[in-house]
């Protein structure tokens, strides 16, 4: 790994991370204006499903990243 890479390595991951989180801020938010608004119990569970999805991959991104930056 070059020294320009290692830099650019938590630039992306920040970015990746801040896209992540957006992604889960407005799935949230959707799913919550979808039960307000009445939608079927199908639409706010696929929006919920799809929230602990991301959720997951974040914690996976995060986790991966704490030790790639710790080398």
């Amino acid at each position: 790994m070059t020294a320009a890479t290692h830099v650019q390595t938590p630039a992306l991951l920040n970015r990746e991370i801040d896209d992540m989180l957006l992604h889960i801020r407005g799935l949230a938010v959707v799913r919550d204006l979808l039960a307000k608004r009445g939608a079927s119990a199908a639409e706010i569970s696929a929006h919920s499903r799809e929230l602990e999805s991301v959720r997951h991959r974040l914690a996976e991104l995060i986790s991966g990243a704490d030790r790639g930056l710790a080398a």
